[in-house]
């Protein structure tokens, strides 16, 4: 494997709705088409030696502020894909572990808790391949909650650094983000809700117009291959 291949990608998924409106079709309709890129996106990774995958699923905004029938097709995917996932034989054949982060468990219904709790319990042990689902997820949130439970465990300000933060994150569990992709990028690139700042401090970015239900897994080959020329100097 190159040197220069990303060990850990996130992806954040934008413009599924504009590509369903772009159809004439409705919201939901394109988040289902999503989830099914999606699948084929983390397959290719694997193959191609990712280490780990997160996924951006939705964040606190995309589960309070958006129309009820949007958020009940939301979890409704979730329900469908995390069902087919923890009976995934490659999941348990690659030793691939699911992990969840967010504020999930008290943003969903409890049939959809109770599922995902089952796919961390049968793969916690898993240590080859890791995939991150972050559910109901704000960066900011993230950090806030850190800062709240040093603070709860009058952990001395002297005391206070590196290993000390990650380990109080919502996302701890998450490894240094090596490339983040973003799609349905149109003349604004940017990252958005503080994404798992923490861990892409010195992550690189590739930014496509492309609407998710679009980024194919050969322009997700192309990404790949945008990244292995590039020079990364890791903030010196």
């Amino acid at each position: 494997m190159s040197e220069n291949f990303p060990k850990h990608i996130a992806i954040i998924p934008d413009g599924n709705r504009r590509w369903a409106r772009r159809k004439n079709l409705k919201p939901w309709d394109g988040h289902y088409e999503g989830a099914k890129r999606f699948e084929e996106l983390v397959d290719l990774a694997f193959d191609k030696g990712v280490k780990s995958i997160s996924f951006w699923g939705s964040s606190v905004d995309n589960l309070t502020k958006r129309p009820l029938k949007e958020k009940m097709a939301l979890l409704d995917i979730y329900e469908k894909y995390f069902q087919k996932l923890i009976k995934n034989k490659r999941i348990f054949a690659d030793q691939v572990k699911i992990n969840i982060i967010g504020r999930w468990q008290k943003q969903f219904p409890e049939r959809l808790i109770k599922l995902l709790r089952e796919g961390i319990e049968k793969t916690k042990q898993h240590s080859r391949f890791k995939l991150n689902f972050l559910l109901a997820y704000n960066g900011d949130d993230d950090l806030i909650e850190a800062t709240k439970k040093i603070i709860g465990k009058k952990i001395s300000t002297e005391k206070v650094n590196n290993k000390v933060i990650q380990e109080n994150l919502l996302s701890a569990e998450i490894p240094t983000i090596d490339l983040i992709i973003r799609t349905g990028v149109e003349g604004d690139p940017h990252n958005s809700a503080g994404f798992l700042m923490w861990q892409t401090q010195n992550s690189q970015f590739y930014f496509t117009e492309d609407q998710f239900p679009d980024f194919t897994a050969e322009k997700f080959k192309i990404a790949l291959d945008d990244f292995a020329q590039r020079s990364r100097r890791l903030g010196g």
